[in-house]
């Protein structure tokens, strides 16, 4: 027998202690926590308001997901973040305002199938509405097209909150256009567009941001603005596979005006001056509102800028180098980073996810920047040598 036993440290009195007890940190801890941390990131820990409630409310969402320890591993295989955390973080950048905040959940993380997320989802989304006083009537328009009773792809419902200064917080729910299919998900999208009043931007959507079939223009995701939002948006989001910087120019000219000439720039910039986005795909989002029918309000470019930096720290100052370029404050990115982990940027891959350019044709540009909670594991940098190893510093 081991008479010094780490495990169990002699007393003074020479007996041996019982092992401390175990400190287990929960999913709800976790991520409460960064929103703490992120709300003061972004200014609004000082207003002295409700703010970082609104984003414990859509916690609150994730259900008995929330009490499940970070040891045992995630509730399921989001499709959130690349760790399977169900969570995930931005900030929103505009030249001359505040920043914003946005937290992102999937609240039927903790279901077995994909129907059963979607009933947890939903009954989640009207519990929400039912506190914060918003209508579904949006959601349920489109009940049957994207919550079939046998369902196929990736997710069923992803609940946003943002929060921005001096304004009530804006609902957001993203749901899965290939709920019947990926060969479907074409023809779910055109009839809910129709169904908000837009099906004859439809025929310009196809043309311009899918031309080379759905196996490489992928249609990913649909998403509905709830609640307190000046400009509603009605939003179709395409996943471009293999695509050329020049390529996604062409698409973002569905956006008319002088906007889209700033597309190929942006993505130089924060990729790295790849030649084709060859690993992740570059993700487009077209945005309808009310103001043109045939043809979106807004547009924007997602650059997954962790496939394309060899660590944090590189995806970090490309994000520093988009703000500064764009005119806007990049101050709140090391903030963000503190509140989010206490690792160093060099020492991973992914806790900064995407880098997006939000241009409209009635506001001024944003930069959104993207945070994954890394509440399961942290993606080891793709580099040990930068300049050995062909990246850009």
């Amino acid at each position: 027998m081991a008479l010094n036993n780490p495990r169990h440290p002699r007393s003074a009195s020479g007996r041996t202690s019982p092992p401390a007890p175990r400190t287990t940190v929960t999913l709800g801890e976790h991520l409460r926590g960064q929103v703490r941390r992120m709300c003061g990131a972004a200014g609004f820990a000082a207003r002295g308001d409700d703010s970082g409630r609104a984003l414990s409310d859509l916690l609150d969402l994730l259900g008995p997901a929330a009490h499940r320890s970070l040891e045992a591993g995630p509730p399921s295989c989001s499709f959130v973040c690349d760790d399977h955390s169900p969570a995930e973080f931005s900030l929103a950048f505009s030249a001359g305002s505040p920043v914003s905040l946005r937290l992102l959940v999937e609240p039927g993380c903790s279901a077995s199938t994909l129907e059963e997320n979607g009933r947890l989802g939903r009954q989640a989304l009207e519990a929400l509405a039912a506190r914060r006083n918003f209508s579904t009537e949006p959601v349920r328009r489109v009940e049957d097209l994207f919550f079939p009773s046998a369902r196929d792809g990736r997710f069923a419902l992803w609940c946003a909150m943002d929060l921005r200064q001096d304004l009530a917080a804006g609902i957001k729910v993203y749901v899965d256009p290939q709920a019947h299919g990926r060969e479907r998900s074409a023809q779910v999208a055109q009839e809910a567009l129709n169904r908000f009043g837009f099906g004859r931007a439809w025929p310009a959507l196809r043309e311009r941001a899918m031309p080379r079939g759905p196996d490489r223009d992928e249609i990913l995701f649909f998403a509905l603005d709830l609640g307190s939002w000046h400009t509603p948006r009605v939003k179709v989001y395409v996943a471009h596979h293999d695509i050329a910087v020049a390529e996604a120019h062409t698409v973002s000219r569905l956006l008319p005006g002088e906007p889209a000439e700033r597309v190929g720039e942006f993505c130089r910039l924060v990729a790295g001056d790849p030649e084709r986005f060859v690993h992740r795909p570059l993700v487009s989002c077209l945005s309808y509102t009310e103001r043109h029918r045939t043809h979106p309000s807004g547009y924007t470019v997602h650059v997954p800028v962790r496939d394309y930096a060899p660590d944090d720290e590189v995806a970090r100052d490309r994000a520093v180098a988009v703000l500064r370029r764009h005119g806007m404050d990049p101050g709140a990115i090391d903030s963000a980073w503190a509140a989010m982990t206490s690792r160093r940027p060099r020492d991973g891959v992914g806790l900064i996810a995407y880098v997006s350019l939000v241009q409209s044709t009635w506001q001024p540009p944003r930069v959104n920047v993207y945070f994954s909670p890394e509440a399961y594991a942290v993606r080891p940098p793709r580099a040990t040598n930068r300049v050995q190893e062909g990246w850009a510093t």
